[in-house]
């Protein structure tokens, strides 16, 4: 493994084979990740099943894995003051349990906002304040998302303005290869983001078809397996020993049809030969 670098797996990318989330951990740990990046619906029904989040805890550790990051869709940027005081709830929420399995980070997409109008930058900045005060009670970092498809923060220029206006020291980016492709983002400008701005980067690859506009999360593959410029993307992510973990997230339904620990294993191996090749082994 490269100095800084983490590989961690995000399980989307096995959500189709519909595991529990002791089986994610298990497949997770098996193929020899460090860290894992699950869905906080998942942890949710697991608790609301009876499940036990110190036993889950346990479990992920005895497999010497990290919680990175996990995916929540709280609604923190829609502009319905009520709406968003509920999404900052949920955010809560998902937080706290979130800090019983040990999670660091959880995702901030600008879900409710992906359709309809742009809003008002300095109006995101100030939601992206009300959820990271949310995270500071919570010990937990929310990353802002980028998504490219989104009518908001699909451009990492947009998203890294809210993180430097935001003025706050835990204020971070969670960009993805796919997405800044998708939303028309050059790849870079990452080189411009100091070692703090990124702490997940999702890892996956885009194929030459269809037109980028036209594609959507399903049509993401294996790093290495399409056309995006990935040696150049991670030089400038984790060059020079940037601490970083390469979450590796994937809806590609060829794969939700394979056998999950094997679709795991070809992940990292992928992973590992991309940063072979970028020359960060």
């Amino acid at each position: 493994m490269s100095s800084g670098i983490r590989y961690c797996f995000n399980t989307s990318t096995i959500r189709g084979q519909e595991l529990s989330i002791e089986e994610q951990v298990d497949v997770v740990g098996k193929a020899g990740y460090d860290g894992i990046e699950p869905w906080m619906e998942d942890l949710v029904a697991y608790k609301q099943e009876g499940g036990r989040l110190t036993d889950l805890a346990k479990r992920i550790s005895d497999h010497g894995l990290t919680v990175e990051s996990a995916i929540g869709f709280a609604h923190w940027i829609v502009d319905d003051e009520d709406v968003r005081r509920k999404g900052l709830e949920d955010a809560k929420h998902d937080m706290d349990l979130l800090r019983e399995i040990g999670g660091l980070r959880i995702a901030a997409p600008p879900v409710g906002a992906q359709d309809g109008p742009v809003l008002d930058l300095f109006d995101i900045i100030d939601r992206y304040k009300a959820l990271l005060a949310v995270g500071d009670a919570a010990d937990v970092i929310p990353q802002l998302e980028v998504w490219g498809f989104s009518t908001n923060l699909h451009r990492l220029g947009h998203s890294a303005a809210v993180c430097l206006e935001s003025n706050h020291p835990k204020a971070c980016l969670l960009p993805d290869v796919y997405h800044l492709y998708r939303g028309g983002s050059d790849f870079q400008g990452l080189e411009l983001l100091s070692d703090e701005a990124i702490h997940v980067f999702h890892m996956n690859d885009y194929p030459d078809s269809p037109a980028r506009g036209e594609l959507d999360d399903s049509d993401r593959v294996y790093p290495g397996d399409g056309v995006a410029p990935l040696t150049s993307i991670l030089r400038s992510i984790a060059e020079g020993g940037k601490n970083v973990a390469l979450s590796l997230e994937l809806f590609n339904h060829d794969y939700w049809k394979q056998d999950a620990q094997e679709v795991a294993t070809t992940g990292l191996r992928k992973m590992q030969d991309a940063v072979d090749a970028a020359g960060l082994s």
